[in-house]
């Protein structure tokens, strides 16, 4: 007696059709999973057992054979107990089979025949829509996060008994019912907003152009000056996510396994801020069985890494790929997986050990070297990566006192806005490139063109600061957005200054010995 129940796995933040053959023959009471099964696929036996059993149907005591097909790629997870306890019961004839060609199946199940949720209900939903399957049965508590996706019946079991119901004809299971537009305007509403932050007009500035822009960002002040506060209110002012940007980092949560139950889509742009004792696998991802790191979760939205310098130096050292690329490659000897990460980065740093160097209200106890040797841990490779470095000073007492509302991040947005419009226009005919950050060279020389006065300003700044290459493509990046926000088609010089403005670590290790920048690079 044979039977086959289509399923699905996910291979990266996509999934591919597996086709669960289950033979049931007689001879010695047996039961072999094969087809590359993982980790906890090999213990499903055991849960198929217990749940046939307490749902009241015979577990048959035959040699059972389940291949999961294609059998040349690695499978893991306990998402497919569900199509083997039905193939089983669809081979030994206890259900019906008529509807398993049309019908998609995925769940975990518990010892007593309930089924629990999934990770990757939402790339599953995907590729059951592209073949063309009439529906697709999962756990109730996974309907919301499947349900976005139109085009194909998404239906809920909490079950294994609701399951046979349905296959057998005499019930119906629940249909998920999403409502897109109303999940978004759910989620318009921010919890923080740049209207609570006192001062830091400049930062706020800032950070306005790299929203614009799409640009990497770094701050640089004392305990504090807000720089925390600022970072965390960014995403309020980044354009709101498209669907199709939604659904991608939604996939990404959902094959992560931190999209939260019940939860349909990731509406808001996400804000990760991981620990500085984070490893670079937890950062990038990666395990024995990759999954995604800290970079790709943070994919459409801001990565947030306070006190930087504390990160250990293989941790940073592992983003410039991230960084330059929008994509983390994590190889292994049976596979190679590609995530998303087009992300922004918003760091902070204190500007020395004790954190009060230039500041003057607090008296600062690091020597010159030692407050060298705490800026040589951000690398000039990673720190050539960041586009803006903004030093953020500590608060006025007036400011804090200061009633008047400050400006609401709303305002702010619709500025940022208007000025992504003239980029999306601008590279409309490029493949892969949103925002002016993501220019490549090519496209900085047909679109960032500078004026006679600009491009002196511009020379005399890197002759004396002794800028990189990147360092000045990065000026001219930026420059470019705060014109876009000005609503100039040139760049003029003071959008150049201003752009200059930005590389404040640049200004201050261009004036730096080069004795005391060498002997804070060995040190």
């Amino acid at each position: 007696m044979l039977a086959r129940v289509r399923s699905a796995a996910v291979l990266g933040i996509d999934a591919y059709l597996v086709d669960v053959e289950i033979d049931v023959a007689n001879g010695l009471p047996t039961f072999a999973t094969v087809g590359l099964p993982q980790g906890a696929l090999r213990e499903s036996r055991e849960r198929v057992y217990a749940a046939i059993a307490n749902t009241g149907y015979t577990f048959p005591l035959k040699r059972i054979t389940a291949n999961l097909a294609p059998a040349d790629i690695r499978k893991d997870g306990s998402a497919f107990d569900l199509p083997i306890a039905i193939g089983v019961l669809a081979a030994t004839e206890q259900i019906a089979a008529d509807r398993l060609a049309r019908v998609g199946v995925l769940g975990e199940l518990g010892l007593e025949g309930a089924i629990r949720p999934v990770r990757g209900a939402l790339p599953v939903a995907l590729a059951a829509r592209a073949a063309d399957l009439e529906a697709l049965v999962l756990p109730r508590e996974n309907l919301a996060e499947a349900g976005v996706v139109t085009g194909l019946r998404v239906l809920g079991a909490a079950s294994l008994a609701e399951i046979a119901d349905f296959l057998d004809g005499r019930a119906e299971l629940p249909s998920a019912d999403v409502n897109v537009s109303r999940l978004f305007a759910d989620r318009a509403a921010d919890d923080v907003d740049f209207a609570e932050v006192k001062g830091q007009q400049h930062a706020k500035r800032a950070l306005e152009v790299a929203a614009a822009g799409g640009h990497n960002i770094l701050l640089v002040g004392p305990p504090g000056s807000g720089k925390t506060m600022l970072a965390r209110r960014l995403p309020t002012i980044l354009p709101q996510l498209s669907l199709d940007e939604a659904l991608e980092t939604t996939k990404i949560h959902s094959v992560a396994g931190v999209l939260p139950l019940g939860e349909s889509l990731v509406a808001r742009r996400p804000f990760r801020a991981p620990h500085h004792t984070i490893s670079d696998a937890g950062l990038i991802g990666g395990g024995s069985y990759p999954r995604p790191g800290e970079v790709s979760l943070a994919h459409g939205g801001v990565l947030f890494l306070d006190e930087l310098p504390e990160f250990r130096k293989n941790v940073l050292e592992v983003l410039r790929q991230p960084l330059e690329d929008g994509v983390v490659t994590i190889a292994r000897a049976s596979m190679s997986l590609a995530y998303p990460a087009r992300f922004m980065l918003a760091a902070a740093m204190n500007p020395c050990p004790c954190g009060y160097h230039g500041d003057p209200h607090h008296h600062c106890t690091c020597s010159s070297l030692d407050v060298q040797r705490y800026l040589s841990r951000v690398s000039g490779p990673l720190l050539d990566r960041i586009d803006i470095h903004l030093e953020v000073p500590a608060v006025k007492y007036r400011e804090l006192a200061d009633d008047a509302r400050a400006e609401p991040s709303a305002r702010m947005r619709e500025r940022v806005d208007g000025a992504r419009a003239v980029q999306r226009e601008r590279f409309a005919g490029r493949r892969g490139i949103f925002a002016n950050a993501h220019m490549a060279p090519r496209d900085i020389r047909a679109h960032c063109r500078v004026a006679d006065a600009a491009e002196a300003l511009l020379r005399t700044a890197i002759t004396r600061l002794g800028l990189s290459a990147r360092a000045y493509h990065r000026i001219l990046k930026i420059a470019r957005t705060i014109a876009d926000l000005d609503g100039a088609a040139g760049i003029e010089p003071r959008h150049v200054s201003e752009a200059i403005q930005y590389r404040s670590l640049d200004r201050r290790l261009g004036t730096m010995p080069g004795e005391a920048r060498a002997a804070a690079v060995r040190s």
